[in-house]
């Protein structure tokens, strides 16, 4: 394979737009074209790309800021947002929105919060929802759990479709968790419970 075929190869699998590409040429190169670059700028260019195409070999990431980040793709998977839930589609989304390179902000705090607020933006755009992931003082503390966010957002969805597994959040909660008070909800029975509602919000939304 030719390194211009490699190029469009791994600009394909980072899935960028012709507008966001020809800036990732610019920015290694001084150039907005393929054609024309030595072989060693293509070289660059393809060093460049690499770090940004989801990885065809099942990367996970891994690091001190990983968790946290795959929660919140996940969170978006399960809020209709997200399409690929894998770590390298994760990844390379943030590589594309931040500009920062994967392992700075897998584990470096500064880094890792400016791909998290990137995520947290993205999503609360997407879903046109100002009170995913947000807190604020006069709210309860179950209100500013993000995870009981995720799931209200999803079940008001549910709702709008006719959709409801239940009559109420709460009562389709306690049957996962069997708690009426959700502050004793364990991290396990959350994501169940987000996972749940998110596969069954995908399956009406196809």
């Amino acid at each position: 394979m030719t390194a211009i075929a490699k190029i469009h190869v791994l600009k394909n699998q980072a899935k960028l737009d012709d507008d966001t590409y020809r800036d990732i040429l610019e920015r290694e190169t001084g150039k907005r074209s393929s054609k024309g670059m030595s072989h060693v700028e293509q070289l660059k260019v393809i060093s460049a790309l690499k770090t940004i195409a989801p990885k065809q070999d099942g990367q996970r990431a891994t690091g001190k800021f990983a968790r946290k980040l795959q929660a919140l793709w996940i969170a978006g998977y399960n809020l209709g947002v997200v399409s690929n839930k894998s770590d390298q589609a994760m990844m390379a989304f943030l590589k594309r929105q931040t500009g920062i390179e994967h392992h700075r902000f897998l584990q470096d705090g500064n880094d890792a919060n400016k791909a998290i607020d990137a995520l947290k933006l993205w999503i609360r755009r997407k879903t046109h929802s100002e009170f995913l992931f947000t807190r604020k003082k006069n709210r309860s503390p179950i209100q500013n759990d993000f995870r009981f966010q995720v799931c209200i957002h999803i079940w008001s969805q549910l709702v709008a479709l006719d959709k409801a597994p239940a009559g109420t959040l709460t009562t389709y909660l306690y049957s996962i968790g069997g708690q009426e008070d959700l502050r004793q909800f364990s991290s396990n029975d959350w994501i169940r419970a987000m996972n749940r509602l998110g596969k069954l919000y995908r399956s009406v939304t196809k």
